[in-house]
């Protein structure tokens, strides 16, 4: 067993913590105040290679394996948790395109989203859904040579910032479920689409809201594999997304602890540093060992997957774990640096607004216990 990371690794991970640190960091709070990201981070990140590296280069990916993707998003989320939402947008939609659309199709868009001038958000989530994923109404009719859409779609992460979907409709009867939803690249500038935003306690910079869909003629080739197949190919690929979303939660939690350790040590209290209290230091030694397992947990899932080895236990694990972690070690961190903490001058509070929001999206703990189970009996 292998614990270490390669010296690439090591080299990618250096360069992305700079990037993260220089240019991500400093400007976190603005984000959110601004509510978007900066479409020079998007294309700086795709200059160094970060989204979707693990593509196929003929695609404009680096052919890296699924580690160091996890690396990449890791230290990105370190210097703005927002911002690790690009590489995980490009990554769980680029897999998608790249299997599933034509080679043409998936040519002209990938080359986009990879260079950063291009941002895809995924679009399932519907009204009356929630986490009944599978009950979908928002109808694709056969017209010709033309899917013709309508409904809504809601709770989409960069609705509002896309210049393209990957959608799932319902192509057959409500009946059929799961087996009657189909997927289709859609570009959001395509008459009949319109979006509104969500005013959300967190991830403002990367912002939540509703797809509406009045009419939308979608040509039959912007279909990803074959039809009543959609549903299918996202749940695959959740499967990858969950671990990098557990990387991205648990990078935050991290950079709290190290900044948290640094304060005890700086600050002093009835004469001695604050690093001297153990009712201080013993709730953070936890936690710190409850992120380091928790991150070698994701790692795992994600070698998993570079090995063709089933992974949707763990990945599961990874999704319900690290967003409620990530939120705990945060709040500690808030509270051992006292009043100064509180305050929005420190990044605490952010944070834990923003990882909060994924131990809703993107599948809730309890749905991912129910995964965790089901896999567990049927083996």
């Amino acid at each position: 067993m292998n614990f270490a990371f390669t010296e690439q690794q090591d080299a990618i991970r250096e360069s992305v913590a700079k990037l993260a640190a220089d240019m991500l960091a400093p400007r976190y709070r603005q984000r959110e105040t601004d509510a978007l990201i900066e479409r020079e981070i998007a294309e700086a990140l795709g200059e160094m290679g970060c989204l979707g590296g693990e593509l196929p280069e003929e695609f404009g990916g680096s052919d890296l394996d699924c580690v160091t993707s996890g690396v990449i998003i890791e230290e990105i989320s370190r210097g703005d948790f927002n911002v690790g939402y690009l590489p995980l947008l490009a990554s769980l939609n680029g897999q998608i395109i790249a299997h599933h659309a034509r080679p043409e199709l998936a040519q002209e868009w990938l080359s986009g989203i990879t260079t950063g001038k291009k941002i895809c958000c995924i679009a399932l989530t519907e009204p009356h859904g929630g986490s009944d994923a599978a009950n979908l109404k928002l109808k694709a009719t056969r017209e010709g040579d033309h899917f013709i859409l309508n409904g809504e779609k809601t709770s989409i992460s960069m609705a509002d910032q896309a210049d393209v979907a990957v959608v799932f409709a319902r192509t057959g009867t409500q009946e059929q479920r799961a087996s009657g939803i189909s997927a289709f690249l859609v570009p959001m500038d395509f008459d009949g689409i319109s979006t509104s935003r969500f005013e959300d306690s967190g991830q403002r910079a990367i912002g939540r809201g509703s797809i509406f869909f009045d009419n939308v003629s979608v040509p039959a080739d912007h279909m990803l594999g074959e039809e009543g197949q959609g549903f299918k190919q996202v749940m695959q690929g959740f499967d990858y997304s969950r671990a990098l979303i557990g990387l991205q939660c648990l990078a935050v939690a991290q950079q709290s602890l190290d900044e948290t350790w640094q304060w005890l040590t700086e600050r002093e209290a009835f004469g001695q540093p604050l690093s001297a209290f153990q009712g201080l230091t013993h709730p953070l030694a936890e936690y710190q060992t409850y992120v380091q397992a928790a991150r070698l947990q994701c790692y795992y899932s994600l070698w998993l997957k570079d090995n063709n080895l089933p992974h949707t236990t763990e990945a599961a694990m990874n999704k319900w774990w690290g967003p409620k972690l990530a939120f705990d070690v945060i709040k500690q961190c808030m509270l051992a640096h006292g009043h100064t903490g509180w305050g929005e001058d420190l990044p605490f509070s952010q944070r834990m607004r923003d990882v909060l929001g994924l131990q809703i999206g993107d599948g809730t703990a309890q749905i991912m216990k129910n995964i965790i189970a089901r896999q567990l009996v049927s083996q």
